[in-house]
């Protein structure tokens, strides 16, 4: 490559079930320097991928959708997090809000640099610890994407999860869709994400969950595949807090906001994301 800077930092590795049992074992530091920060290089992106990606979710065209840059994202974040010294275990931690913001047209022969920082911020009032991964993407000097993912590392003393669909938040119904049994599985191996809360009930046991759930971005990613084409329109932030797990096998439905941008993802009746969609 002709920029030296680029050329000389780490490629993005891959994730995929190594990625992850280096994570699963990963013993926290008993110290660490916090923020902490790691720049990888990823040379293209597999536009074979991303058409995968489009047809399992219904995105329209070849372009690349914003809920793809959370899957380059999130190998940099775990790559960050398995590469460096940190004060926490990687299992266990709950994705409780994710922000992607595109910064203009993702074409897919530019080179990135994915800088991810891993910042603590201080405890919450009521004892609750979050872990907080920016990841900032930029193609030469122009900037390309923000992906930023806030993670539970300790639960506070109460947890507040909506139980039912805000009032004020209900317009039209925009789709639903209903999960396979083996629907975990299909996107772990779409998106490279293994966890095994996510495969087969005696893995999501062993992970202290009662019965396996979907990844909270398969969510989104149908979210926002419906709501683009509901709205006639690409988006190019997407703002989404994950409220309660979505359990494989169950019917899941969508509706948007009265504001044109809000949509709330719904289980059984329960709130399970909700968010903002703009273009």
């Amino acid at each position: 490559m002709s920029n030296p800077s680029l050329s000389s930092l780490p490629s993005l590795p891959k994730l995929g079930v190594a990625t992850l049992l280096r994570a699963l074992f990963k013993r926290p530091a008993r110290s660490a320097d916090m923020p902490l920060s790691a720049t990888f290089r990823l040379d293209r992106i597999d536009r074979v991928h991303v058409r995968r990606y489009n047809a399992a979710f219904g995105f329209v065209g070849e372009a690349v959708p914003i809920t793809y840059l959370y899957l380059l994202a999130q190998r940099a974040q775990l790559a960050t997090l398995a590469g460096r010294p940190i004060p926490f275990r990687i299992p266990g931690l709950i994705h409780v809000e994710n922000r992607l913001a595109m910064e203009g047209v993702i074409d897919p022969d530019a080179a990135l640099a994915l800088t991810t920082v891993v910042s603590l911020p201080p405890p919450a009032a009521n004892g609750a610890v979050l872990c907080v991964l920016e990841t900032r993407a930029f193609a030469g000097e122009r900037p390309a994407f923000i992906c930023t993912s806030t993670y539970l590392i300790k639960r506070g003393s109460h947890t507040e999860r909506s139980s039912a669909q805000p009032a004020s938040a209900v317009r039209e119904p925009v789709g639903s869709w209903t999960l396979t049994s083996n629907a975990g599985r299909a996107y772990a191996a779409l998106s490279g994400d293994w966890n095994p809360i996510h495969l087969w009930p005696w893995t999501a046991r062993l992970m202290g969950m009662r019965a396996p759930i979907i990844h909270g971005m398969h969510s989104v990613a149908q979210a926002c595949a419906m709501l683009e084409q509901a709205r006639g329109q690409r988006a190019t932030r997407l703002d989404s807090r994950f409220k309660a797990p979505v359990p494989l096998g169950s019917e899941v439905k969508l509706v948007g906001g009265s504001d044109g941008e809000g949509f709330v993802v719904l289980c059984n009746d329960r709130v399970a994301v909700e968010g903002q969609m703009t273009k």
